[in-house]
């Protein structure tokens, strides 16, 4: 895509539990009764606040179920800002093709072509931009050790969250945060069989995008994803704050916060262009709506995007990647491409059919609400099941 080919109007902005753009496609899959009922049982089952938006074609359904403050009981609205964790993803991952659709980013060549002295000797020749971007790298997560006490994940016995309130506001060094990454135990040969999930991986990719453009990772990605898409409500933060009508972030770690602490104003330089992205469930909707359709990226590098391979997530489960993008495993359904994500408080997951005719975005404000079970493992909440079945309604139908 080249600048300003957005190739669709301006995002829906009505309010309310659903709204139209454009004239009404008929549609037996997008029923507005279902979609309504599904997310208030996800309220029900103890979600605070939940709110999303579902596209077909031209047909749109918006809704939200419950408070963006616990204090106040301000009800949630479908047009929130929200913190979007690692969905920020698949904006770097995509500004990182388009560098390499210029040519000035070989996404085969190794990181020590670009970042010697992040990356140095052996590794940095092994590693390439490729393995960056699908987690195949080797390079370990930094994130327990600019966090002590989250050391052992994704095995959650025996962390605590002691480490967000001590690091709350908190301004890290990206190099700092890269360095511990690098300096940690690989997790396995650069490009092996079963990659690992890290956010040292996109740390190095924002660096790799500032030196290739002359400007911070934020601004190349502003300039060559955010803007070109006409995302309104979408940009990385300016401080501690969420700008704009926003909820707050209930972090419940797992039953070690009780209640729940608001996590909403938080220092995000901890993980940058991994997963620092402000944006609404509209522009998310509108921005892999674009990207599916080639509007973004060209059709040859969104299927490189496509092109998975295996690799363990941070919850320590197996699950295929493309770079910066993968697919729902449903069995017997077509696939949805997109990416979930997760702050201290925040989640988010956004997903689209292949042709880019049916999209989901929802945000919710409460995260790991599961209990432990005495081996330390996380129980089945309804949540689980409530949130389960609102995304089969919203991405099938």
């Amino acid at each position: 895509m080249h600048e300003g080919a957005h190739g669709f109007g301006p995002p829906c902005r009505a309010l309310g539990a659903n709204c139209y753009e454009g004239t009404p496609v008929v549609s037996d899959e997008l029923d507005f009764a279902a979609l309504d009922a599904a997310v208030h049982d996800v309220h029900r089952a103890g979600m605070p606040g939940i709110f999303a938006e579902v596209r077909d074609g031209e047909r749109v359904w918006r809704g939200a179920a419950g408070v963006a403050d616990l204090d106040t009981g301000r009800p949630v609205t479908a047009d929130l800002r929200h913190r979007v964790g690692s969905v920020t993803k698949t904006f770097t991952a995509a500004a990182v093709l388009r560098q390499a659709e210029r040519g000035r980013i070989d996404l085969d060549a190794p990181i020590a072509r670009y970042l010697p002295k992040l990356v140095p000797g052996e590794r940095g020749d092994a590693i390439t931009v490729r393995m960056l971007i699908n987690h195949t790298s080797g390079l370990a997560e930094y994130l327990p050790y600019a966090y002590p006490s989250l050391a052992g994940m994704p095995a959650v016995a025996g962390t605590s969250p002691k480490s967000l309130d001590d690091h709350r506001h908190t301004r890290f060094a990206i190099a700092d945060l890269i360095g511990m990454g690098v300096a940690a135990p690989a997790t396995g040969e650069p490009g092996g069989p079963l990659g690992l999930y890290s956010n040292t991986n996109y740390l190095l990719l924002g660096e790799l995008l500032a030196l290739e453009t002359g400007m911070t990772p934020e601004e190349c990605i502003t300039r060559d994803v955010v803007e070109p898409a006409g995302l309104r409500d979408t940009g990385f933060p300016t401080g501690e704050h969420v700008e704009g009508p926003h909820s707050r972030l209930y972090e419940a770690w797992f039953g070690m916060i009780d209640p729940p602490r608001d996590y909403s104003v938080f220092e995000m330089s901890w993980t940058g262009v991994a997963a620092s992205l402000i944006s609404t469930v509209g522009d998310l909707n509108r921005f892999f709506r674009l990207l599916l359709t080639g509007e973004i990226v060209s059709r040859p590098s969104l299927e490189q995007m496509q092109r998975t391979v295996r690799i363990v997530s941070q919850e320590g489960h197996p699950m295929d990647y493309g770079l910066g993008l993968y697919p729902t495993e449903s069995p017997g359904r077509p696939a949805r491409w997109g990416h979930g994500g997760t702050v201290w408080g925040g989640g988010t997951l956004a997903m689209s059919s292949s042709d880019g005719r049916r999209q989901l975005s929802l945000a919710t404000n409460l995260q790991r609400w599961n209990a432990l079970s005495p081996q330390g493992t996380p129980e089945p909440h309804p949540i689980d099941e409530a949130l389960a079945a609102f995304t089969e309604k919203a991405l099938y139908g």
